[in-house]
């Protein structure tokens, strides 16, 4: 009985604590009061029509000249042009990333300092460049756009799954002895964060300095409310990705979707695993869960280091010396050094990189494209969203057609219906031009992976679809001749095991209704 009295009072608490159910509350009040004050002032709803006209054929114009990806563009004029007395006031909340000065300022300050902190290295790109003019291009197009340069003295460790990532990860904060950085989209209490929440309290008990960034929208209801200041009190230092209030706001588009974690800017892990439990299968949401990320020990972790410090210094609004941060690289262990005395696990080229939604560069797109477009062997790809332009398709169905062995994995079992609809509406025109897609039986796969002609690799968080590409704060490496990169090979392989190959008999067998729903639906993908 005390047992039920006990868990009752646990979900009262959570319920209480939601954020979610008061900002839904919050914004259902503002949408009444809206309409309360249409219906006061009815007698003028002839100005007011005529008026959100206005403003609709003035966002359609906007939307025609401004620099958005196609796709975007059409997404958004549809429901202007069918909804034109509430199409254009909706794009303005919700579509238009305006930054005011103040914004602008903050958002220049990350790339200034990446670039003041960070600086080029041309000798290694010329080096890349006399091995493969292709890979030498690819690595000077990050370090121009992203700021962040190749390296050459970097142990990669491949990590194949969430458990083996949290074991890992677990392992190397164990060893901290400076500070302990983390940037995460989601942290949920459970198993794993509270794993590694021990690790932390205890690693601040013995003077580690410990940093935690977090996005509030991807905790919004993973995390009690004011979470951070919980975080404080435990002498966990604390900043809050975008804070949610409930208030119709176009700047909830942009999120910090990376994962990230810096141990004394020696080691690095990035890749699509958050700290929830459902990410190292403790908890089953949607069948087995699949997903991947890379360590880094040397040279290359001091760039994910520069990434969280910018995003710190953003949020918190100061000016850190980074230098301070910057602790002489130790020597590898001697079984790592063991481990690249092997042929195949040989020392490549690192090029860890980040991408922002307000600098107007794609970085992420144009590096997947970029693979894409100059494998000559295959390329195989792991995402678990397959939302993407024309200009993806295109790449894609060249790289068929041109001989290129083109595999996609996604998932069997969706974490969002609507969003797998989605995806698989884009199935039947890469089937016809010769690309092979899978999707994972066991369940979902949240993996993003590329890996081409057992010359190039990409580990990181950003999926295939819009808001990754054009909306969310991203991160991921770029690998070159490393070894690691068999290893990344031989991981899709091994899933394919696991998968399902769709064939255009498959799609076939869709009622039309479902197949109806996926078109309608994609277009306005690039809204979801």
């Amino acid at each position: 009985m005390k047992k039920r009295e006990y868990l009752n009072r646990e979900y009262l608490n959570i319920g209480l604590n939601n954020r979610f159910v008061i900002i839904i509350i919050a914004l259902t009040l503002q949408l009444l009061a809206f309409i309360g004050v249409i219906l006061r002032f009815y007698k003028y709803f002839a100005f007011f029509y005529a008026g959100s006209i206005i403003v609709s054929l003035l966002a359609v114009l906007f939307i025609l000249n401004n620099r958005s990806n196609p796709v975007y563009k059409i997404a958004w004029i549809i429901p202007i042009l069918i909804f034109p007395i509430f199409g254009g006031l909706f794009y303005i909340f919700f579509g238009v990333n305006r930054l005011s000065k103040r914004k602008k300022h903050s958002m220049r300050f990350i790339s200034e300092k990446t670039q003041d902190t960070i600086h080029p290295r041309p000798e290694i790109v010329a080096e890349i460049e006399s091995l493969n003019n292709n890979a030498g291009n690819q690595s000077r197009y990050i370090q121009n756009y992203s700021y962040y340069p190749p390296y050459r003295n970097t142990y990669c460790e491949y990590l194949p799954s969430g458990e083996q990532t949290f074991a890992k990860l677990k392992e190397e904060l164990q060893k901290a002895r400076h500070y302990i950085f983390l940037e995460y989209f989601i942290i949920e209490e459970g198993i794993m964060w509270n794993s590694i929440l021990e690790i932390l309290i205890a690693k601040v008990k013995e003077g580690v300095e410990v940093r935690v960034i977090y996005d509030d929208l991807g905790c919004l209801v993973k995390l009690p409310y004011n979470y951070s200041h919980k975080l404080e009190e435990l002498g966990i230092k604390c900043a809050v990705f975008n804070p949610v209030i409930p208030v119709l706001s176009p700047h909830h588009n942009n999120r910090d979707h990376r994962k990230i974690a810096i141990i004394d800017g020696q080691t690095a892990f990035t890749g699509g695993v958050n700290l929830a439990d459902e990410y190292i299968n403790a908890k089953e949401k949607y069948g087995h869960w699949k997903d991947s990320a890379i360590m880094l020990k040397g040279e290359a972790a001091w760039s994910l280091t520069v990434m969280f410090l910018t995003m710190w210094g953003y949020l918190k609004g100061i000016d850190e010396d980074y230098k301070q941060f910057k602790i002489p690289p130790g020597q590898f262990k001697e079984k790592e050094k063991d481990v690249l005395k092997g042929g195949d696990s040989k020392l490549g080229f690192v090029q860890p990189f980040a991408d922002s939604p307000l600098d107007n560069e794609p970085v992420g797109e144009t590096i997947y494209f970029n693979l894409i477009n100059k494998a000559q062997k295959y390329v195989y790809i792991t995402t678990p969203y397959l939302i993407i332009n024309n200009e993806i398709i295109t790449a894609l169905t060249t790289a068929a057609k041109s001989g290129v062995d083109v595999r996609i994995i996604t998932p069997y079992i969706p974490d969002k219906w609507y969003v797998h609809a989605v995806t698989r509406s884009y199935y039947k025109i890469l089937l016809e031009e010769g690309i092979r897609i899978y999707e994972y039986t066991p369940g979902f796969i949240h993996s993003k992976t590329f890996v081409a002609d057992h010359e190039y690799g990409v580990v990181g968080t950003i999926n295939m679809d819009y808001r990754s590409l054009f909306l969310h704060f991203e991160c991921g490496v770029w690998l070159y001749g490393c070894g690691v990169i068999k290893d990344m090979y031989n991981d899709f392989i091994n899933t394919l095991e696991k998968c399902q190959e769709i064939t255009l008999q498959d799609l076939q067998r869709i009622h039309w209704y479902k197949k109806l729903l996926g078109f309608i639906l994609r277009i306005f993908a690039p809204l979801m």
